[in-house]
């Protein structure tokens, strides 16, 4: 579980225990108890088999997959794989792949309701590159009509694994991810993922040149 469900869960079953003791009726202490149970859930962490064989490109969250699209960008043509992130989802966000991360930059923005397409864009976001296995992959960590923090557990420069627990979107959201154009897709529109888990794509040439 992530440090945050103990934290919510634990301060809300001392509200429950305070509010049943000051009134002397239990009944005071549902809501809070109610509460700390929905967010010991929602934090939840769960181990994950990470795909080991070279080339792939996994989700970098749970939720489903809402658009798949073709982009010219100033670095050359790209594929985007949308992700929304219901309430109910695993917020935890993983590597997409193994490498360096060259660039990790923090925007400022709105809290649109992540189905929303224009969240891309327009709202709060970390947008994170990793570079490594011959190919490079952008993932957005984007806030939604709920969620208010982005965290993210790393920096420019590090290093990391294929799978590896990298942050955090509370509650609603959505994430992206860039992959390059001859990446082999195997993720669907309407398919449900799971991060670090499920494969989104594959390098025709095992990400190796």
């Amino acid at each position: 579980m992530v440090r945050d469900g103990y934290i919510y869960g634990l301060s809300l079953l001392a509200v429950a225990f305070v509010l049943a003791w000051a009134t002397g009726n239990w009944a005071w202490s549902i809501a809070p108890v109610l509460l700390a149970a929905f967010f010991l859930w929602f934090f939840r962490d769960p181990e994950r088999e990470i795909p080991t064989a070279p080339g792939l490109i996994v989700s970098p969250g749970d939720g489903l997959v809402t658009e798949i699209a073709s982009l010219n960008t100033p670095e050359g043509p790209r594929q985007r794989i949308s992700i929304f992130l219901s309430v109910f989802d695993v917020h935890v966000n993983r590597a997409p792949i193994g490498g360096v991360l060259t660039s990790v930059r923090y925007q400022k923005g709105q809290y649109l309701n992540a189905m929303n397409p224009d969240s891309a864009d327009r709202n709060e976001q970390n947008i994170v590159t990793v570079k490594g296995d011959g190919l490079e992959v952008t993932f957005k960590q984007i806030a939604g009509l709920l969620a208010r923090r982005i965290v993210f557990n790393l920096r420019e420069g590090d290093t990391v694994e294929r799978g590896q627990r990298v942050g955090l979107i509370k509650f609603g959201s959505r994430v992206n991810v860039l992959l390059p154009a001859e990446a082999v897709l195997c993720a669907r529109v309407g398919q449900r993922v799971k991060g670090g888990y499920s494969v989104l794509a594959s390098m025709p040439y095992g990400g190796r040149r």
